[in-house]
């Protein structure tokens, strides 16, 4: 079985080859390792490996995980955020991926403003209107996108979005080109910059690469299948 280093050198490479055949830089595309459910010491191994990066989508997992590791290290929230968890997540992460409604947007607008803080996130869209999935749709975003941009504690630096789970990576790839071209009618619109787009995991990640993806959440292809985690 490969090890972590030995996992991390493949995926940056298919990374840099996706970047490169898309005419970007690979110096454009950060790697997000994903390392929910995943212990410290195989945290531990991916930092060896110059991995600084990490995301986690267990608020209660991730105040027990971070102060075990190197205060060096960056990490992003990637999960559902819950209204109870927005104090405990704000000090931990330096971007929050999963901005889902605007009502949570407000609540840690809200939470944000009485802990004196200004967090980074990105906002999370919908791609094809599942049911079981958080996030704006399309049209609620732009309907609602005004009353984000006006929160002021937020900084909005993006999108993201999981596309429905399938079998060939390639059937992700109208949903990175929906999200890119959503992006790029918002900055129009808005007048705005939202240059990050975190779209791709392990099973597609080389296509979001070349269609625009900042972020990549790759967590499996690194650190193996996750294990169960423990109800919070």
């Amino acid at each position: 079985m490969a090890s972590i280093a030995e996992n991390l050198e493949v995926v940056r490479q298919r990374i840099s080859e996706a970047a490169k055949k898309s005419g970007r830089s690979v110096d454009d595309v950060e790697l997000v390792a994903i390392s929910k459910t995943h212990e410290a010491s195989k945290v531990r191994e991916a930092i060896d490996a110059n991995q600084k990066l990490f995301g986690e989508s267990r608020v209660q997992e991730a105040r027990i995980k971070i102060p075990e590791l190197p205060s060096n290290l960056r990490w992003h929230f990637v999960g559902h955020l819950q209204k109870n968890k927005i104090r405990h997540a704000l000090p931990l992460f330096e971007l929050i991926h999963s901005i889902d409604s605007l009502a949570l947007a407000q609540d840690v607008n809200r939470v944000a403003e009485e802990e004196g803080l200004h967090p980074r996130v990105l906002i999370e869209v919908n791609v094809a209107g599942e049911g079981s999935k958080f996030g704006f749709t399309p049209d609620k975003l732009r309907e609602q996108m005004e009353t984000l941009l006006g929160l002021p504690r937020l900084s909005i630096l993006g999108l993201m979005c999981i596309p429905p789970i399938a079998e060939e990576a390639e059937a992700s790839r109208k949903y990175f080109v929906e999200l890119r071209e959503q992006r790029d009618s918002l900055q129009n619109e808005f007048h705005v910059d939202l240059a990050q787009l975190s779209m791709g995991m392990t099973q597609d990640f080389a296509v979001a690469v070349e269609e625009g993806a900042t972020l990549v959440r790759v967590g499996t292809a690194i650190f193996g299948e996750r294990s169960r985690p423990k109800r919070e």
